[in-house]
């Protein structure tokens, strides 16, 4: 079996354990906590969300391709490894701060300011965690292995000690404790992948890092404007059980929306290996993953669409009929966002669109941010479901145009991968 096909096999490996999970968790929690108090810890986790960006700094891409090009050569690899790790973690030093004075400062926040705290351990195993360093290398079994027994871990506590539903501090410490500990584990391994070694970087390797993450990181912050800020916005605007109605219903969006994700990250090194050595080659890759992606994400949005009801009342409970609506709504999400995905990050990044790519998302972030405002404010969560749709759509469709402007979506339609 192919590199390639190994890490696609291990990240849909991965992706499933990622879709089983919430299923167990997911249905205890919203059961256990209440809307309420489940909406509570989903406002923390999408507040948390901006600084996790922050800490990613487009690296998930950015070093993930950087990786990719220097990964025979053990001294610049080790050079480039450092030299994340270490603005990574400055910037999630610097993130706590500003976290803390954002809930001293705004009213509102200081009440569940623990809260806040412990989500904030996303951010730190997340840091520790260096996903883009496997993937770059092309080693997902570690990310999937690792990952697996750190959630494993995490559904069994949540089982074992969440049983009231002022345990929510205590799910949210769990869940986000989990990452933490998948970080510990992956840097206990990377040793095993080759002769790396930690060391200081100088200035001119801090800036170029910084240089070549700051499209994609404008890119990944404004994503966050129509992902995490929907949730945010909404518990602004309405209140915690308005968020946990809208949260329990993207759950069951995104763990299907999440199976493109397996492919989206394997594929990304390979292309960007295969635009170096072939532009033509890669892109009828492209071509034949945008066929493929296309036709697999829309049968899924239609069964979601078709399924809404009966999906919502098994897993999240009657008492969650208020979310059966908001899945409808998304439904589409899963197709436009698995078209989006292959204009976007697979094809614009790859081909110096970078610019591109990040002017579009950062309009299409202001664009929800003047959207769910008012969406929120007269529809509440059924408003915010229609201005992430409606946001993603424009996403898809501009990219689309760029492209062919390009001339590229042409080459990725009629050219064919070479047998």
């Amino acid at each position: 079996m192919s590199t390639l096909r190994k890490n696609i096999v291990s990240l849909f490996t991965l992706q499933g354990a990622n879709y089983f999970l919430p299923l167990i968790t997911v249905p205890y929690l919203v059961r256990v906590l209440g809307a309420e108090n489940f909406g509570r810890i989903a406002f923390a986790q999408a507040f948390i969300q901006y600084f996790v960006v922050l800490t990613n700094y487009g690296f998930d891409l950015s070093a993930t391709r950087a990786v990719a090009l220097v990964r025979d050569d053990p001294e610049r690899l080790s050079s480039l490894f450092s030299t994340v790790m270490i603005v990574k973690s400055a910037l999630m030093v610097l993130g706590f701060g500003v976290m803390l004075l954002i809930v001293k400062l705004v009213p509102g926040f200081d009440r569940d300011w623990s809260l806040y705290v412990v989500v904030y351990l996303i951010v730190v195993g997340n840091v520790l965690f260096p996903i883009w360093l496997f993937q770059g290398l092309e080693r997902m079994r570690y990310i999937t292995t690792l990952t697996l027994f750190a959630r494993s871990l995490v559904v069994i506590a949540i089982f074992a000690f969440v049983h009231h539903r002022g345990d929510y501090r205590l799910a949210a410490a769990l869940q986000a404790g989990g990452m933490v500990i998948a970080g510990l584990l992956a840097l206990a391994v990377i040793p095993r992948l080759g002769h790396m070694r930690m060391r200081w970087p100088d200035i001119a390797q801090l800036r170029q890092v910084m240089v070549d993450g700051w499209h994609v990181f404008l890119s990944t912050a404004a994503i966050s404007l129509y992902t995490s800020s929907n949730i945010f916005f909404l518990g602004l605007l309405t209140n915690s059980t308005a968020v946990g109605y809208f949260a329990a219903a993207e759950k069951l969006i995104k763990a299907v929306q999440g199976l493109i994700t397996p492919v989206s990250q394997a594929v990304y090194p390979h292309i960007a290996t295969l635009a170096v050595r072939s532009r033509e080659a890669a892109l009828a890759f492209i071509g034949k993953l945008l066929r493929v992606q296309g036709i697999a994400t829309l049968i899924l949005s239609f069964l979601l669409f078709i399924l809404a009801k009966p999906l919502v009342h098994l897993l999240l409970g009657i008492r969650f009929q208020a979310s059966v609506g908001l899945v409808e709504w998304m439904a589409a999400l899963p197709f436009v966002i698995g078209l989006s995905n292959v204009f976007g990050i697979q094809t614009m990044l790859n081909f110096d669109m970078k610019q591109t790519f990040s002017l579009i998302l950062v309009a299409s972030g202001l664009i929800n941010i003047a959207l769910i405002i008012p969406l929120a404010h007269w529809l509440g969560a059924e408003g915010a479901a229609i201005s992430v749709l409606l946001t993603e759509i424009v996403v898809t469709i501009l990219m689309g145009v760029a492209l062919m402007r390009r001339g590229l979506l042409r080459k990725m339609i009629t050219r064919r991968v070479a047998q």
